[in-house]
């Protein structure tokens, strides 16, 4: 697009904005092809609207989105909660490509009572609500069948698919079926049930699938009281019964408040790419929904842009007409006839909790599961953690880390182990036996092994690492820190693990004064970096003991020059000591191991 054209283009965008009337409303954008790629909902279509083509608009996706516009439409509602109706409604219609991704690909089950003149009660993935009514969706299905359990156990609902009329019952059309032999079926289809006991259970099902377990509570004990007066003592103990399973169901439910009635609570947890909105449905005191969908955004949409999407999708989903919304902040939005609440203390406000609860625990369980389809994903995940927290300037993809090992300064060693990319590269790993260092002086040969690794990989142009972590506190990052800076003028992040008194990794420490950086200890990042430290150390303790088992195993047979192990060997096993080794005469010495050997070993001797 030249651009003239793309003036053009912009000319006429404009002039549709000014013609936009000043009321609440969806606006939907279209691409060259006359294809809806973005649907919004607005207070004032005009204000809203006008605001993409600002000049003062940095968002580069919100930029991207302005460039791919050639057409605006809009319809005007009454109030800005039939505009977040319409918006949700045109999203899932029309799928634009630079709205939010609602990555709910399930469907759940639901519980269906049928219009039958004997109607049914079943589990369905289908809705066609000329065949019945539904309710749910249930996301957990463990829920669903706990309800419906109840309720066969209750009222014990026909189960056969075969119609039931009137007529036919009265003409000894049907027979019954096991289910009445096996007591699970009260036998409607041949008039042992009537049908104003089998429509009274219905009613009270339909009470229980909608949550109000305490009108069919109340009502059971009222009956039951009735019987008793009445002396009918096998019909009260009949509905004793079925109060007791139902106080036995409401009791293992989740009970938040007696007070509480009729509430929703919402809560939203997100990060760049996105969003996680939980919703809970509270009624009569108790959880009767919970419930949670993602979002994947597409224009760096705030939360409370996309909670303002997730009510209506939640409500509408689940059919709630609650009239009290519990939420984390306040929401600028207005729906007819409810109030939203965010509560500082008592029991909405654990209602709350629980909601942001479950909310970063389904957060946690996708980032999981995503991560565990692709493992860089979570290396990348704890470098962008690190270089956050210590505020590098790039990812410490190569991280070094070194230690000294020795006892009283004798079989003095040192190590320097490298993680790439949050995993151990065995590969580059170095051993040092310290040179230049007399007596156990930990910090001098710190000082030389860094020294040294680093000055080789300058000479060798080898790539130099993201960050170097001290197996130690204050002391070793400065001998660290005069390496790197003073002499060798390098521009190396340097951080330190410090232990506590029972030699556990404690805490981390960055920066010049060394400060702590708060990192929980039951965290991914602490259990990596305590990896590290626990690996240097094993690296360099693992060398500095190879060295000293080589010195305490040494022989002087070993100093002898020109003379392997299997000529050692040979003479050990002829003579059965380096003493007698050394007390040998030449003649001998060359009857073992030949003459040339014989000379060089007598001559060590003997010289």
């Amino acid at each position: 697009m030249t651009n003239e054209e793309n003036e053009k283009r912009l000319e006429y965008l404009k002039g549709i904005v000014r013609r936009l009337p000043d009321n609440p409303g969806s606006y939907q954008f279209y691409d060259e092809e006359k294809t809806i790629i973005y649907v919004g909902k607005a207070k004032s279509l005009k204000n809203r609207v006008s605001s993409y083509f600002h000049t003062e608009v940095d968002r580069f996706k919100t930029k991207v989105l302005v460039s791919k516009i050639f057409d605006i439409s809009y319809t005007v509602v009454n109030t800005e909660e039939d505009a977040l109706l319409l918006e949700n409604s045109l999203i899932k219609k029309y799928n634009p490509r630079y709205n939010v991704l609602l990555k709910d690909g399930k469907t759940y089950p639901s519980i269906c009572i049928t219009n039958e003149y004997f109607p049914r009660i079943f589990k369905t993935r289908t809705i066609n609500k000329k065949w019945g009514q539904y309710y749910g969706p249930y996301a957990k299905v463990t829920a669903m069948y706990d309800v419906l359990n109840l309720i066969k156990e209750l009222y014990s609902p026909r189960t056969c698919r075969q119609p039931i009329t009137k007529e036919g019952i009265q003409s000894g059309k049907y027979r019954v079926c096991l289910d009445y032999h096996i007591k699970k079926c009260m036998g409607p289809c041949v008039g042992k049930q009537t049908y104003e006991d089998y429509q009274k259970n219905i009613a009270q099902a339909r009470e229980i699938l909608k949550g109000n377990t305490r009108e069919v509570l109340r009502d059971l004990k009222d009956e039951m009281l009735r019987l008793s007066e009445e002396l009918r003592f096998e019909e009260a103990e009949e509905v004793k019964r079925k109060y007791l399973a139902l106080d036995g169901f409401v009791s293992k439910s989740q009970v938040v408040s007696q007070t509480i009635d009729k509430v929703d609570v919402f809560s939203i947890t997100s990060d760049e790419k996105m969003a996680f909105i939980n919703y809970i449905h509270v009624s009569n005191g108790s959880i009767n929904q919970s419930f949670t969908i993602e979002y994947k955004k597409k224009l760096n949409e705030t939360d409370e842009e996309l909670l303002q999407l997730g009510i209506i999708e939640l409500r509408e989903r689940f059919k709630s007409d609650s009239k009290e919304i519990i939420v984390q902040e306040e929401v600028d939005v207005e729906l007819d006839g409810v109030k939203f609440t965010v509560p500082k203390l008592g029991d909405k406000k654990k209602l709350l909790d629980l909601s942001i609860m479950n909310c970063k625990e389904y957060k946690f369980d996708r980032l999981k599961q995503a991560e565990k389809l692709n493992p860089e994903q979570k290396q990348t995940r704890l470098m962008k953690e690190l270089q956050d927290k210590l505020h590098l300037s790039k990812l410490p993809y190569q991280i070094e880390c070194f230690d000294n090992s020795n006892i009283s300064g004798t079989d003095a060693v040192a190590a320097c182990i490298v993680f790439k990319k949050m995993k151990p590269s065995k590969r580059d790993y170095k051993r040092y036996n310290i040179k230049t260092v007399v007596g156990p002086d930990d910090y001098a040969s710190m000082k030389e092994v860094v020294h040294r690794r680093y000055t080789r990989l300058i000479e060798e142009e080898q790539p130099l690492p993201d960050l170097i972590i001290a197996d130690g506190g204050k002391g070793q990052m400065e001998i660290i820190r005069q390496v790197i800076q003073d002499e060798l003028n390098l521009d190396i992040p340097i951080a330190g693990l410090a232990k506590d008194d029972r030699h556990r990794t404690n805490e981390l420490l960055y920066g010049f004064p060394p400060m702590k950086i708060a990192l929980k200890v039951e965290s991914e990042l602490f259990h990596v970096l305590t990896q590290i430290q626990d690996e240097v150390h094993r690296f360099a303790i693992t060398f500095h003991r190879d060295k000293r088992s080589k010195r305490a195993l040494h022989s002087e047979m070993d100093d002898i020059k020109g003379i392997g192990p299997k000529t050692r060997d040979e003479l050990l096993n002829a003579l059965k000591s380096v003493k007698k080794i050394r007390e040998a005469d030449l003649p001998t010495l060359s009857d073992i191991i030949g003459p040339a050997k014989a000379k060089i070993v007598y001559e060590h001797f003997h010289s």
